[in-house]
């Protein structure tokens, strides 16, 4: 996963429910100097939440991504931050930054 481009992690999920598996998941996929590089905003639901896990991602450019995880998997998810990683990857190639 391409975490170059991210400037804000925000996410809200319950951790022992079984709908907030993507979001546990997408933190641990973060490199061990994430804190260093972009804001990290974890909000944990009590165990008795009903309210949904949600992923919200903004970018360099200022482009933000709501992710409702509780439909997507890992895989979708990482799929979406990457397509828009590369897309900014090719523009700072083209920059020469």
């Amino acid at each position: 996963m391409i975490t170059k481009f991210l400037t804000d992690v925000s996410t809200k999920f319950n951790p022992f429910s079984k709908r907030g598996k993507t979001c546990r998941i997408f933190l641990s996929q973060l490199p061990p100097n994430a804190r260093q590089t972009m804001k990290i905003n974890i909000m944990q639901l009590p165990r008795t939440s009903r309210e949904p896990s949600t992923l919200n991602l903004k970018f360099k450019d200022g482009k933000e991504l709501h992710i409702d995880t509780e439909k997507l998997s890992i895989k979708d998810v990482i799929e979406e931050v990457d397509r828009h990683s590369r897309g900014l990857n090719r523009q700072a190639d083209l920059l020469g930054n």
